[in-house]
């Protein structure tokens, strides 16, 4: 009896939204990481799509396994079921080879990237030496390219903002939306006087971004956006990028060699900033922010960095629709200190 597998074995989202579907699935059990009632299919249907993939590594006797490679490199077999073991013995089938997933390999010398190099040259001119007139150049065609693998899935429909109460008057639901230009202060994704909307994924991420003491109210609006935007996640590229998408061994190497300077870029969404300095530390993810909405996206995902919760950032407030308000008392608020 063939033993099947799914998207899930993989959790890669070229494989579970471009590749399997056309495979001519059928519903059942995974023989692998065991799902219920999933899109399965024979593994070796895979092949070609693998092979491509592991041109990249080369056979290296003090190295790791493919299944390592994979796992590091592009978050590959991460179901909780599809430990070393079993991926091996997934990839296996998928290679019919069950000697290849015992050799060790390394990563092809051939595949190098500038993008980290220019990012933060240009990174440290725009902060130091010059804002507008760059003497830096960076690749911007390669860096649309890799911002186009990072376009976000499945973004939840459902966003929070909030405010802190100066009064004992909670906000109206009119006035919990983006400020005007003329008052619209720098923020992680905006220069002074061009608002966008900021957005957490739940009202205490939303709460906990506005920096309250305890003892405040805040006033949480709900909102909702549109199911068609197109919002840049810049959370875990590692996750998000898939190989199985690139047309050759070549542009694979590229991606993998570039995947560091995407991971960069999401750090700088999420860096902490002191107040005091935020005028100038935040205008490196500015500058990313502004690229990003040039090349057509709506907006950007990243991760909090007071909170567990994620945020967005619209860079058109009106494309969200205000739903509710809801008021909150801050009852306490956590700190976590470690030695200098």
């Amino acid at each position: 009896m063939i033993r099947m597998c799914c998207a899930e074995c993989f959790n890669d989202n070229g494989l579970r939204n471009n590749i399997i579907p056309t495979l001519m699935p059928k519903k059942g059990n995974c023989s692998f990481c065991n799902s219920k009632n999933v899109d399965i299919i024979d593994p070796n249907l895979l092949l070609d799509y693998f092979e491509l993939l592991i041109n990249i590594y080369e056979v290296n006797p003090e190295g790791k396994s493919l299944v390592e490679w994979l796992k590091e490199d592009w978050c590959l077999f991460s179901h909780p079921a599809m430990d070393n073991a079993h991926a091996k013995d997934l990839l296996g089938e998928i290679l019919d080879d069950g000697d290849i997933v015992r050799k060790k390999f390394s990563p092809s010398e051939n595949y190098k990237s500038t993008g980290l190099a220019q990012w933060d040259t240009l990174r440290d001119e725009i902060l130091h030496k010059n804002r507008y007139f760059l003497d830096e150049k960076i690749d911007t065609q390669r860096l649309q390219e890799l911002l186009n693998h990072l376009k976000a899935f499945d973004v939840p429909g459902k966003w929070f903002r909030a405010r802190i109460n100066q009064t004992d008057t909670p906000y109206e639901i009119n006035e919990m939306g983006a400020p005007p230009s003329r008052y619209a202060s720098h923020g992680r994704a905006n220069p002074t006087g061009i608002p966008y909307l900021y957005l957490g994924s739940l009202p205490d991420t939303a709460i906990s971004e506005i920096r309250p003491h305890t003892g405040e109210t805040a006033t949480v609006a709900e909102f909702e956006i549109p199911e068609n935007l197109v919002i840049a996640d810049l959370r875990e590229p590692r996750k998000h990028v898939s190989p199985f998408v690139l047309s050759d061994a070549q542009e694979i190497g590229k991606m993998r060699a570039d995947i560091p300077f995407l991971e960069k870029l999401g750090d700088e969404l999420t860096r902490p900033v002191l107040p005091r300095s935020a005028a100038i530390d935040y205008i490196p993810s500015q500058y990313l922010c502004e690229f990003i909405k040039k090349i057509g996206f709506h907006g950007v995902i990243y991760r909090s960095s007071v909170s567990e919760g994620i945020n967005l950032a619209l860079f058109d407030p009106t494309l969200a629709n205000p739903i509710s308000t809801s008021q909150y008392d801050v009852s306490r608020v956590s700190v976590e200190v470690q030695p200098k």
